[in-house]
């Protein structure tokens, strides 16, 4: 993304944000430049979140009411700098803030992220609404805003959205519905000084089938040739998501989300827009062994502006 949400009005925003806080910023590190600019400043305790759109402006409000009923329940979750007023806006953005926790060794693990969303799923629904699990909506939204994506592909997409959409609203219908992360992987887990690992980022939760979180390290597993991290996390989760009637749609649902996560980046980089094709031809072919490629992998930029999905 470049103009309005640039790295560079990012970091402005960042020192206007610290600035109303009343902190320093000269120690600030950008952390991650996706739907979210996040900035690290570590000598004031503090992680600065600011959303790149103003479309998730309402998305923001929502990640401070559940931080805040999550520190009521004592969930394993990262919490909001205290004393703060959230959401903090600068001009026409918004932002969340956080406390800063130091890295810790070991690096949080799959097992690790099994044994969270266990507890994660057992904290119920909280005393507010929160969206339904929709993915197919998610991936229309992606697709109507897209540019570099050719007819022919868009209108493959726009398909495969309605055939799996009745399929996601039976399933909603059908199961319980239950607090979902919605972006579950190791990548999302904090080790602090206290040596326990916590959940961070709640763009993506909702309500619908726990098993949602479950899906995205099996189709890692299967998609990125990599091995043992879907079996460790079945077995700290104790259950196996692939064997669970559901799998066949919880894996097409994720892998939709894995391809549409590119389109931002279609009409900047070649290398995305190829490993894109390459995504999509497995589909069509109903190829499952050739292996993807990251779409971080194919970004070297000092701070990648990544699509979300892969992990």
């Amino acid at each position: 993304m470049s103009g309005r949400f640039s790295e560079q009005v990012m970091t402005e925003a960042m020192r206007d944000v610290a600035g109303i806080l009343g902190v320093p910023c000269g120690d600030a590190q950008l952390l991650r430049l996706t739907n979210n600019a996040v900035f690290a400043l570590p000598s004031s305790g503090v992680v600065i979140r600011i959303a790149r759109t103003h479309q998730l402006r309402d998305r923001v409000v929502k990640v401070v009411r559940l931080a805040r009923w999550f520190a009521d329940i004592g969930a394993p979750t990262i919490r909001l700098a205290p004393g703060v007023q959230q959401p903090v806006e600068v001009g026409e953005l918004v932002a969340s803030v956080w406390e800063y926790i130091q890295p810790e060794p070991p690096t949080p693990t799959v097992g690790d992220l099994g044994l969270l969303l266990r507890e994660f799923h057992s904290a119920g629904a909280p005393p507010f609404s929160l969206p339904v699990w929709s993915p197919i909506d998610d991936a229309r939204r992606r697709l109507a805003d897209a540019d570099g994506l050719d007819r022919y592909d868009r209108g493959f997409l726009m398909r495969w959205c309605d055939r799996l959409a009745p399929q996601v609203d039976a399933l909603n219908q059908r199961t319980e519905r239950k607090l979902v992360h919605g972006d579950a992987h190791a990548g999302n887990l904090l080790r602090g000084p206290s040596g326990h690992a916590v959940i961070c980022d709640f763009d993506a939760t909702c309500v619908g089938p726990w098993q949602v979180d479950l899906a995205a390290v099996a189709v890692g597993d299967e998609r990125f040739a990599r091995t043992g991290a879907h079996t460790a996390l079945a077995a700290a989760y104790g259950f196996d998501v692939t064997s669970d009637p559901s799998w066949p749609l919880l894996r097409e649902a994720r892998e939709l989300k894995m391809i549409v996560a590119a389109v931002p980046l279609l009409a900047t980089s070649e290398e995305v827009a190829a490993e894109f094709g390459r995504r999509l031809r497995t589909i069509r072919e109903n190829d499952h062994g050739t292996r993807w490629t990251a779409f971080a992998d194919l970004v070297t930029t000092k701070h990648p502006e990544e699509p979300p999905g892969d992990r």
